[in-house]
Order: structure tokens, then C-alpha cells, then sequence
């Protein structure tokens, strides 16, 4: 639906929201003055009783949850309070003219009683409910989405060398790795605009994407290949000396990965030396 078709719709249903209140409006004031309110009170009930329904339909289209719900019983207990009073102009003829009885609405005193205390008591609720539903709108916050969340404070959580070892795209370990052919590099000292870049002390940060030539041509390695060498490398390391640290740069890999090598070749010592006693 386009922007045109969209006003009109708007505007056509403002349009019979007025003819219908200008109908109620009718006959909510009637019934007012037979409760006793004088001509500027009788011309603003209407608008206490009606006007509530419409500002409780935008608390609920804003709201959600609990506040949402207690939106839409307003707006239902309002809507019924308006219809009854309005099927009682329409069976009360005397109501028309001036000539009813002060607070009678109905021949029968109980029914009587029961719609004076409706007609006398929406004002008061209009307070109170109109108060409420103002002031949940107010200090209404969208929900925030989790998964949004979630990935925030995952990233944050992550150490510095995981976060590095991200921004490399790490090749498929069930392909081929082939090596690109490098592009001669100009020694530094031919370069005297990059010398002063070398020698910073503080390495610049990749903010992006690494280029294919920049990226390692070295294959992935599994936990089963990274265990098998490390056994080689540690075989005369005393178990004091199997940190995940000393681990991760005797095998070049990441701390998640040297810690799980690291508890593998303790478990396997600890086997071990339980066979030897066993043994002996």
C-alpha cells in the first residue's frame, strides 16, 4: 500500500471515530446531567469516558507484557461502561428532555443504584487508570535483544591472541594449502620512508581483513597431530614444565588448543606412573 492509500485510510478512520463519538457523546452527556452535573461537566464527560478508550488503545499498541495487558483491560472496561450507558439513553425516552428525575436511571432501584454508581464513579477511574497508563508509557524501555547481547560480552570475554588468531582466516583442514607466489620484497634499507614504521615499538594493530598473500601458509592442525608432536618436544620435560604458556610456543598455537594438549600429556604421565606402581 502506497503513501496516498495509506492517509486516506487514516483519514477515512478518523473521520467515523468522530461521527461514532459525536453519537456517544450524545448520550454519555445526557446521563450526566441526570447524575447531576451541570452543563460544562455534562459536555466534558463524554471525553472522560471515550477519550480514556482511545489513550488506553495507544498504551497498548506502545506497551508490551504485563503494562500491555493492563492497557487492554481498560480499554475493554471502558468500552463496556460506554456501551451500557448508552443502551440505557436508548431505553430511557425521558432521558432526552429535561424532565427526568434527578439519579434515575431505571424504574427498578437496584439496577438504578448500580448505574448511578457506573455513571458516577468512570470520572474517578479515568484518574486514576489515565494516571497510570501516562506514566507506564513515560517510563516505558524496549526490551534489548539478547542475541545482540550475547555476542557483545562473548567478544569482550575473549583474550587478546584469540581475538588475533580471528582476524586470520584459517584455511580448510580438508584442503590442499598451496603457497602464492611472493612478490619481491625491497630491502628496508632501500626504503627510508618505512625505516622509522620498523622501528616503532608498538605494532599496529589489524583493523580488517588480511590479505591473501599476507595470510599463513601453514595447514591447520588437529588436536591428534598437535598431542603427536607435542609428545616429541616434551618427552624430557618434567611435569613441573607443562604449562599451557610453554606449551603454546613450543607448538605455535593457540592458548585454547595448548591447554588442551597440556591436560592430555598430564593425563597420559599420570597413566603412566600408575602402570609403573601397578608393575612394581
Amino acid at each position: 500500500m502506497n503513501r496516498k492509500a495509506k492517509t486516506a485510510l487514516v483519514l477515512a478512520l478518523v473521520v467515523v471515530v468522530g461521527m461514532a463519538f459525536r453519537v456517544s457523546w450524545n448520550a454519555l452527556r445526557d446521563v450526566a446531567k441526570s447524575i447531576g452535573a451541570d452543563d460544562a461537566a455534562a459536555n466534558l464527560y463524554p471525553f472522560v469516558v471515550d477519550g480514556l478508550m482511545a489513550l488506553a488503545l495507544v498504551a497498548a499498541l506502545v506497551l508490551t507484557g504485563d503494562a500491555r495487558r493492563f492497557a487492554l483491560r481498560v480499554l475493554a472496561a471502558y468500552t463496556l461502561a460506554s456501551l451500557v450507558l448508552n443502551y440505557v439513553h436508548g431505553l430511557v425516552p425521558a432521558l432526552h428532555s429535561k424532565t427526568v428525575d434527578w439519579g434515575r436511571l431505571a424504574d427498578w432501584d437496584p439496577a438504578n443504584w448500580a448505574l448511578v454508581l457506573l455513571a458516577t464513579s468512570l470520572p474517578v477511574g479515568s484518574i486514576y487508570f489515565g494516571s497510570d497508563l501516562v506514566a507506564k508509557v513515560l517510563h516505558y524501555q524496549p526490551p534489548i535483544e539478547p542475541n545482540a547481547d550475547k555476542s557483545t560480552q562473548s567478544e569482550a570475554n575473549r583474550s587478546t591472541p584469540e581475538q588475533g588468531e580471528a582476524l586470520v582466516e584459517q584455511p580448510d583442514p580438508g584442503t590442499e594449502v598451496v603457497s602464492s607466489p611472493s612478490t619481491p620484497v625491497e630491502p628496508i634499507e632501500a626504503r627510508p620512508h618505512l625505516a622509522v614504521a620498523a622501528e616503532s615499538p608498538r605494532p599496529r594493530r589489524a583493523t580488517g581483513r588480511v590479505p591473501q598473500a599476507a595470510r599463513s601458509t601453514r595447514p591447520v592442525r588437529t588436536e591428534a597431530e598437535l598431542l603427536a608432536e607435542a609428545r616429541g618436544l616434551t618427552e624430557s620435560w618434567p611435569v613441573e614444565k607443562l604449562t599451557g604458556e610453554g606449551i603454546r610456543k613450543a607448538l605455535r598455537t593457540s592458548p585454547a588448543k595448548a591447554r588442551v594438549v597440556r591436560e592430555a600429556l598430564k593425563a597420559e604421565r599420570e597413566r603412566d606412573a600408575a602402570a609403573v606402581v601397578v608393575a612394581g
